[in-house]
């Protein structure tokens, strides 16, 4: 977090419930001032969907027209509910309950259990894979670790669309789902499955829907008991909604319909787990007298990505199609988005990378950097050139902030320092709050500067890190805060789940990085067969694909990249297309599908200006190797950038002096230290296992190991060769380099 945005996460409660509604724009103001149902609100990618339905329900609580404690809203991730508690705590409409669909269903579950059926609720299955894979060796089924990981997907899918293990290959051919085995072997894993959970009284969390389903439809009493608790109905993203999920709301609604749903019909890119935007383009239908708002001004991003979020839709067709959206921007002009077409794959991210560290020069904040991608192992190279740029970077879909373990003793420590007040000698000589938090943090790991490496300590760092920073931001917006505010205040975010930020660009698929957003995105790997992806093979699947794409485009605020690789691995046949999604709307292409013209014209970066050349020459400007990678063992073509790094397959025998390893491992260390940055800024791990394999013992044979390159065999070359020749590295040289 920065000093600039501290006013917005400490806002004064609205003193009135009119004064709720100031600063909505006018559509914004419609959906507030919308109470009593039926509501649908069709809202575009950064209108301000969430602060219209918080305003809502706030403006009803405050103006005494809504109970909080008989309102209900429900989204789908906790990020998102935390969110929702977190704004209407801030809005003053404490008491109302935003859960998701699993939460609310447990809790009822939970409470009914008891009197509908009997005894203690059967124990929540955490995974259900390891059940899965014994299902399969009950029916003779040998899966791989990739087909369990499928299988178990197709269980879930088969749940939340109310398929029973019977009816399951007949609902695949119905829909085209591709799925990993065949549809007969998948029943019957899945109806063994279902009877080792019963013979071991154990429920997953499609069954905490399936039964408290089961449970309002035949218990009229309890059902009844639910409608009188809960009268108002606030759905988020109900383009996601299941069938499961849709039964389970239209009993809660009973014959009601005090509903308010909101979604974006142009955002549905979850239907492998089963979620339709059907329920959301009939609801008018379902509710002819239901008022409908649209919600259009665009307040996150720039002119120039609105326009190519319009132009993406413009071209989609279905009936998601015909009620999208077109986003008009209000924020000022911006740059225009960057096209840029790279050789390989290993090019791609370097010059990514490299185009992220002149972001983060320029001003831009690494928190506020994404590089979003289809599949999550398009990672591994993109973690491998950050990490060689010496740019801090997070993997998304790590555990929540205020549920990690340094982050809870942090918790307890300063909860202990607060009681304790003038009388702790820790707090001795710190004359503010953020001082007496850096104090009380400083028993738990944290240090004025980050540790080197990205392992766990890195990690707890940045965690203990961030509550330094919201101390921070906490005494700008509230002078005179004390530490007990201070806890009080995490306390009540912790609550909402409502976490700071950690710094570090951050690596995301496509699918993880819907409901986020950023000052710049870059959209990766943007070739057919990875958007649309190769499987995605009738209509629906690829206008979905279309549509995943048009996410990834909206994330971005003000800067925004698309790059894709005309071959995967370094002299590889320049084989790929750019996805067929920019046809048309990137500079030099055409509607048709056809390529725009050859070179670098038309706007379109060539990678090799601009991602890889450099104004002093070195590796970048030597011509590249030809023909495939291949393993030096077992001579299979490498496509992997930890295999190619290697020079050989993950799985083939190393060859390496394990001795010269970790002399390299402890010279890395002390240069770290020396250099104040992290050890893999002076080169990964896979790079020093590349050098102690091939113990190169010139120049010209160092510099061809991936990772290494001119720049740092200058800094380091001479250091390296010498420990590779069995020498003390000397002091005389503390660069550690050539002329070059």
């Amino acid at each position: 977090m920065t000093a600039a945005t501290h006013s917005t996460l400490f806002p004064r409660v609205p003193e009135s419930a009119d004064a709720v509604l100031d600063g909505l724009d006018p559509e914004q103001r419609e959906v507030a001032l919308a109470v009593n149902g039926p509501v649908c609100v069709l809202a575009g990618a950064g209108t301000g969907k969430t602060r219209a339905i918080t305003h809502r329900i706030a403006y009803g609580v405050r103006a005494g027209i809504l109970q909080p404690t008989t309102v209900l809203a429900v989204t789908f991730t906790n990020r998102a509910a935390g969110e929702m508690r977190g704004r209407l705590r801030q809005l003053g409409a404490t008491g109302v309950q935003a859960r998701t669909f699993h939460s609310a269903a447990l809790r009822q579950l939970q409470y009914f259990w008891p009197k509908a059926v009997g005894g203690e609720l059967p124990r929540l299955l955490e995974r259900k894979v390891q059940l899965v894979a014994e299902a399969a060796a009950r029916c003779g089924i040998r899966l791989d670790r990739n087909e369990l990981r499928d299988a178990t997907s197709e269980i879930e899918w088969a749940k939340v669309t109310q398929t029973v293990p019977a009816d399951y290959p007949a609902a695949v051919a119905k829909t085209l789902r591709d799925v990993p085995r065949d549809p007969a072997e998948l029943a019957q894993i899945y109806s063994t499955y279902e009877q080792l959970k019963r013979d071991r009284s154990v429920i997953d969390f499609e069954d905490v829907l399936l039964l408290t389903v089961g449970i309002l439809q035949d218990r009229h009493d309890i059902a009844d008991h639910v409608r009188r608790q809960y009268q108002h109905f606030v759905v988020d993203e109900y383009q996601d909604v299941s069938p499961l999920q849709q039964r389970l709301l239209d009993l809660w609604l009973g014959d009601r319909d005090d509903l308010c749903v909101v979604g974006d019909a142009s955002q549905t890119i979850y239907s492998f787990t089963g979620a339709t935007p059907e329920h959301l383009l009939n609801f008018r239908t379902r509710h002819p007298q239901a008022t409908v708002v649209k919600l259009v001004r665009d307040y996150r991003s720039t002119p120039q990505v609105v326009h190519l979020a319009n132009g993406l839709l413009s071209q989609a067709h279905g009936r998601a199609a015909e009620h999208r959206l077109e986003l008009v921007s209000q924020r000022d002009k911006g740059p225009e988005p960057v096209y840029t077409e790279y050789q390989d794959e290993p090019a791609e991210a370097e010059g990514t990378a490299r185009r992220i560290r002149d972001l983060i020069a320029a001003g831009v904040p690494a928190g506020e950097i994404a590089v979003l991608f289809r599949v999550n192992s398009q990672s591994e190279v993109y973690e491998q050139a950050l990490a060689d740029a010496g740019v801090p970077y997070q993997l998304r879909g790590a555990e929540r902030f205020f549920d990690r373990a340094e982050v809870r003793e942090a918790g307890v420590a300063l909860r202990g320092a607060a009681r304790a007040g003038g009388n702790d000698p820790l707090l001795d000589g710190a004359d503010d709050l953020p001082a007496e938090v850096r104090a009380v943090l400083s028993t738990k790991g944290w240090t004025t500067t980050p540790p080197t490496g990205s392992g766990a300590a890195r990690d707890r760092w940045e965690s203990l890190a961030a509550l330094v920073r919201l101390a921070e931001d906490f005494e700008r917006a509230k002078p005179g805060a004390t530490l007990s505010d201070l806890v009080a205040e995490l306390d009540e975010r912790a609550a909402a789940q409502h976490a700071p930020t950690v710094q570090g660009v951050t690596l995301a698929s496509l699918h993880s990085a819907k409901g986020l957003e950023w000052d710049a995105v870059f959209l990766v790997g943007m070739t057919e067969g990875m958007m649309p992806i190769a499987y995605a093979r009738t209509d629906e699947q690829v206008e979905e694909e279309r549509r995943l794409l048009y996410v990834g485009v909206t994330r971005a605020r003000f800067h925004l990249s698309l790059s894709w690789a005309l071959s995967r691995s370094p002299g590889g046949r320049s084989s790929r297309r750019p996805t067929r999604f920019l046809n048309g709307l990137r500079p030099g292409s055409t509607a048709l599908g056809t390529r725009g013209g050859a070179g670098g014209g038309g706007g379109i970066d060539r990678g090799t200006a601009a991602g890889r050349g450099t104004a002093g020459g070195g590796r970048e400007d030597r011509p590249r190797r030809r023909g495939p990678v291949r393993c030096r063992v077992c001579g299979r073509t490498l496509t992997g950038a930890g295999e190619m790094k290697l020079m050989r397959c993950e799985d083939c025998p190393s060859d390496m002096d394990e001795g010269l390893y970790e002399r390299l491992r402890e010279w890395r260390a002390a240069r770290a230290q020396e250099t104040r940055q992290p050890a893999w800024c002076v080169f990964t791990d896979k790079t020093l296992m590349a050098i102690a394999e091939a113990a190169p013992d010139t120049e010209s044979e160092l510099v061809v190991i991936p990772g290494v390159g001119n720049r740092k065999l200058t800094r380091f070359g001479a250091d390296v060769l010498a420990i590779c020749a069995g020498r003390t590295v000397g002091d005389e040289d503390p660069g550690g380099g050539l002329d070059g």
